[in-house]
């Protein structure tokens, strides 16, 4: 179990073992998964205070990082993306590289374009959307 500053792992069995072996090998192993890229994002817990870490997959838009707060098409937003919704300041591992960034949902300017850039990385998301009456969220994350 996490503590104020020891980060808990999602409680997710594979997810878990993804964060685990990605931070065994400093990203080696997991920074990669599946064929796609994936990083590591810690929120503070919005009730708790406690850190939470999680796996996800990436893209980029410039220097920016963007997620997507999928949660598999389940009908509630992720806990990790209400952490942040909560307090946006995050920290990131990309690979070896951490750092700290804000976190926040892509405006409706943006949204559009970058949804369809994270659909191309990864199509499932497509189908995620049509499981689900909430609009999915797209999260831009930028280095602090």
């Amino acid at each position: 179990m996490g503590t104020e500053n020891e980060p808990t792992d999602s409680p997710v069995d594979w997810v878990a073992k993804h964060v685990k072996a990605y931070l065994e090998s400093s990203g080696a192993t997991g920074q990669r998964y599946s064929g796609k890229d994936a990083l590591l994002i810690t929120t503070r817990g919005r009730r708790s205070g406690l850190l939470r870490r999680t796996a996800l997959f990436y893209g980029k838009d410039g220097e920016r990082y963007v997620v997507v707060a999928s949660n598999g098409g389940k009908p509630t937003h992720p806990a990790w993306y209400l952490n942040l919704l909560a307090d946006p300041r995050v920290q990131v591992q990309d690979g070896a590289e951490t750092f700290a960034a804000s976190a926040r949902p892509a405006s409706v300017e943006e949204r559009p374009r970058l949804w369809a850039m994270m659909a191309a990385i990864f199509p499932s998301y497509e189908s995620f959307r049509k499981k689900t009456s909430r609009e999915i969220p797209v999260v831009v994350i930028e280095r602090i």
